[in-house]
């Protein structure tokens, strides 16, 4: 899809240098943005900033760690001077942790709520501060999950965490409503990632299955729609999110599963 819905915004988007941020970049790109790809690992980043702008987009690749706070600043900050401002955040960063509750330690248990949580909070606060000094409203755009909505065998930590990017998608949102900022998340479901590889490496034996792709399969079978979920799917969504059509949506976590979750 090639639409010019998001010509001229300045869009940043964490956790951008492969999977599902890659995906996203690329649609925002397609749609006349100009996206600022990011993530932890640079050569991941400027790949993605490099195929889209190959593609005739606009993108540069800036790294940072969203779970450190002058990170994130530098991000915008240079974003800012770069473009002359901030028109969206898509906060997309995130890890997962395949572990029974008993079995997580303290330490693991930090890290997943240090990127997912934190990561969120930073990027979230820091993109609304440029905002409110641009005085030109924004829009924040956090990665959710099906997990922000319900609690899964065997992800306890990683749907702590997601539980906690849906409060505060939907507590932000009031916060900074009268600022003409909106708040709203994404909440994918089963996407054929690189992440799911791993859930399913780890998922398999705790449910009793044996060989690769048992867990995917698994669950794959408890979607309407009968089939795994791509980048694309999730893209779509954000992109819609990050135009003015959803000027008017607040606080929202958006699923898109396919049907697995239905509130």
């Amino acid at each position: 899809m090639s639409t010019d819905r998001l010509k001229d915004k300045v869009i940043i988007v964490t956790g951008s240098g492969r999977s599902i941020g890659r995906g996203i970049a690329i649609r925002l790109a397609s749609e006349g943005a100009t996206v600022v790809t990011s993530s932890q690992t640079p050569a991941n980043c400027g790949k993605v900033a490099d195929e889209i702008k190959a593609a005739g987009g606009k993108a540069v690749s800036i790294p940072a760690d969203v779970s450190k706070e002058s990170d994130i600043q530098n991000l915008v900050d240079k974003t800012a001077s770069q473009f002359g401002r901030l028109d969206v955040m898509v906060s997309n960063a995130g890890i997962a942790l395949t572990k029974l509750a008993m079995e997580t330690t303290a330490a693991e248990w930090n890290r997943i709520f240090q990127v997912n949580v934190l990561g969120t909070f930073l990027a979230d606060t820091i993109a609304a501060r440029q905002f409110i000094k641009q005085n030109t409203g924004g829009k924040i755009i956090n990665c959710g999950s099906i997990a922000s909505h319900s609690g899964f065998f065997g992800l306890p930590a990683y749907c702590s965490t997601k539980f906690a990017v849906r409060a505060l998608t939907q507590s932000l949102a009031r916060e900074l409503a009268p600022k003409g900022i909106t708040v709203n998340a994404y909440c994918p479901g089963v996407v054929d990632t690189d992440m799911w590889e791993e859930i399913d490496r780890d998922m398999t034996p705790m449910l009793g299955l044996s060989g690769k792709g048992a867990a995917k399969e698994a669950f794959r079978k408890q979607i309407a729609l009968g089939r795994l979920q791509y980048p694309e799917d999730v893209a779509a969504l954000v992109a819609f999110l990050a135009s003015k059509d959803a000027d008017y949506i607040t606080g929202q976590a958006i699923i898109t599963d396919g049907g697995i979750v239905m509130v």
